[in-house]
């Protein structure tokens, strides 16, 4: 038999412990589509106790109540029904109803249960009617309709703690173990901010995915030429960090401004077309300087000017009169010339005329070599420090020094531009970003940091990690109003953090900070995990509920022991792995003809057993994951 054999005869689309990474995973993709808010459901249990887990229903709340009410039916297999919809035995009933319970219902000793309570059964098939899932929805309002079951979807218990408050974004500190989901929150996170930018469009939030630092340890690594990337990473401070963000985010902001409504240009709703509108004075003043200092490189002085005239921004007084004095002097050089020459006043030597020819060519030649020479040697030493201490962009001196010559000299004055490793500067150009962004309808911003282990330049080094990461680990850059950092840390860093001194401590403060010691997944957490991937992957149109993952097992395999079984290997990379081995196994051994439908026992325990010690291997780094 082959697992496709298996799949189609529970009705599955697809496999679904095949993914392991959330960003290729097609199943955690079709759980993100499910739901049309992205929002864990809130409602009312049967015994009227609300609901707002990560799940919608706590695992200890999940009753699998079943109406006493039950009608008589005819002869058959053992059913049950929401909404008018046949559910075979073993699968979990997952649906909508109209009194605002929520109840479940699957086929496991469900027999028993009809018949210890007492409704009429005719000789026929038995229907069981079960109250399920409120709100018109499915679990997290779906779109689903009353008796159209509506998959799950899952979050970890820690992730509202992770997600804090929208309204006001605050930092989160969160350490996993490969596999723990971290990647997968960082994706939900990114679905729940647009869920909420969507609710509230004059509140949004901009985020900044700061999860591919290859192109910013590369720059850093390029230009400080360490004999080994470690010396290279150890010199890393947060103002690099910051230049990074502004980097990120500034050239989207240009974009909205000079191709609003282009494709992959962040859409600001109405009156997109004319974004400038939305901009003060104040406003574009900082827009034009950020532009100039943390534009996209290959293009970023011809943007300058795009921009300064799209803002409607005089050009420098500086630039336009040096370009006046440079054209029109030789003008009234050549009319002194010829009236000295040819209309000499009276008592005005020879000698003297030569020496007035000589005083105006000089003063000309002076003033030319002030405004083609110095002046652009000044500005070109300014962007010379300015491309010294913004390491991680690929910058020119000449490129800076172009950008900034559009920029009036009063704005552009030392102290806006970075000039030095002071984060003064830096935090200033992080206000005016700000500022920006609120003319645009973004009160926040929220940073995500994830997959710190995975650059080339890092490749899971602990020690490399902590040269990236330390840096911002500071309480002034964790605590800025209106912006919250997001970061899913790996567990190595965990183990330094708290090696570190009180002073180390002092300064991160992270006891101000959602502080999640360890992304930890138990039994029951794993197990519902696993059925909301069947769910997901549940043929459309089948005419049957999903599958229940106990389903998939011999009759003799409680949901216990699947429960202890996922217990032991921790981590939802890990659980799939062992259900994905399960199926493998199972349809190896058997043939097509065998109808064998159902992994039995001894499969189970024996899939557990190897992958418990591949975990345990795997924690203590005697093998690959």
């Amino acid at each position: 038999m082959t697992v496709t054999d298996f799949l189609e005869r529970w009705r599955l689309a697809e496999n679904p412990f095949r993914g392991e990474e959330a960003r290729s995973d097609a199943v955690f993709a079709r759980m993100a589509t499910l739901g049309s808010t992205g929002s864990p459901f809130i409602g009312k249990l049967a015994t009227g106790k609300p609901v707002n887990g990560p799940m919608g229903v706590s695992p200890s709340d999940r009753t699998r109540n079943v109406s006493t009410d039950l009608p008589p039916v005819a002869a058959g297999p053992l059913a049950v029904t929401t909404g008018g919809t046949e559910v075979g035995a073993g699968f979990d009933a997952i649906g909508s109803a109209s009194d605002g319970t929520v109840q479940r219902v699957d086929g496991a000793g469900l027999a028993d249960r009809v018949a210890s309570s007492g409704a009429p059964v005719a000789a026929g098939p038995e229907v069981i009617r079960a109250k399920t899932y409120a709100d018109g929805g499915g679990a997290e309002g779906g779109g689903g309709t009353a008796g159209q079951p509506t998959p799950l979807r899952l979050f970890h218990s820690d992730f509202e703690k992770i997600l804090g408050d929208l309204r006001r974004p605050a930092s989160s500190v969160v350490f996993g173990e490969k596999g723990s989901g971290k990647t997968a929150i960082r994706m939900q996170l990114a679905e729940r901010i647009d869920a909420f930018n969507i609710e509230n469009p004059g509140a949004r939030l901009w985020l900044i995915a700061y999860d591919d630092l290859n192109g910013v340890l590369d720059r850093l690594h390029e230009r400080l030429g360490g004999k080994t990337p470690l010396d290279s990473l150890q010199k890393m401070r947060l103002v690099d960090h910051l230049d990074a963000l502004l980097h990120a985010v500034t050239p989207r902001l240009v974009d909205i401004v000079l191709t609003p409504g282009a494709t992959g240009v962040v859409a600001l709703g109405p009156g997109e077309r004319k974004p400038v509108k939305r901009l003060d004075a104040g406003g574009r003043r900082d827009l034009l300087l950020l532009q100039a200092v943390y534009d996209r490189p290959d293009q970023a002085p011809v943007r300058t000017l795009q921009l300064r005239r799209k803002l409607r921004i005089r050009p420098p007084s500086g630039v336009v009169w040096g370009a006046v004095m440079v054209s029109l002097a030789p003008l009234g050089v050549l009319a002194a010339f010829v009236w000295l020459w040819f209309f000499t006043p009276e008592g005005l030597s020879e000698t003297n005329r030569n020496y007035a020819f000589m005083g105006l060519g000089g003063m000309y030649l002076l003033l030319t070599f002030k405004i083609l020479v110095w002046d652009r040697l000044r500005l070109m030493r300014t962007s010379h420090r300015v491309r010294k201490q913004i390491r991680v962009v690929a910058r020119r001196d000449i490129s800076y020094a172009r950008s900034l010559r559009q920029v009036r000299r009063s704005v552009r004055e030392n102290a806006n531009l970075p000039l030095s490793d002071s984060d003064e500067s830096r935090y200033a150009m992080l206000e005016r970003l700000k500022r920006t962004l609120r003319s645009f309808g973004f009160t926040g911003i929220v940073v995500v940091v994830d997959r710190v282990d995975e650059p080339t330049l890092v490749r899971g080094d602990p020690d490399r990690m902590k040269a990236v990461i330390w840096p911002l680990l500071n309480n002034k850059f964790l605590q800025q109003e209106g912006i919250g950092v997001k970061m899913l840390l790996p567990m190595e860093l965990r183990h330094a953090v708290f090696r570190e001194s009180s002073t180390f401590f002092q300064e991160a403060r992270l006891d101000k900070q959602s502080f999640i010691e360890h992304l930890s997944w138990t039994g029951p957490m794993l197990y519902d995990l696993c059925e909301s991937r069947m769910a997901a992957c549940h043929i459309a149109g089948s005419g049957h509920p999903p599958t229940a993952l106990l389903d998939l097992f011999a009759e003799d395999v409680t949901r216990q022991d699947l429960v202890d079984a996922l217990d032991r290997v921790h981590q939802p990379r890990d659980a799939f792995k062992l259900m994905y081995r399960c199926l493998a196994e199972h349809c190896a051994n058997v043939t097509r003809g065998q109808n064998e439908w159902r992994i039995p026992r001894h499969v189970l325990s024996q899939v557990v057993k190897h992958e418990s010690e591949r975990v345990q291997q795997v924690f203590r780094g005697i093998r690959p994951g």
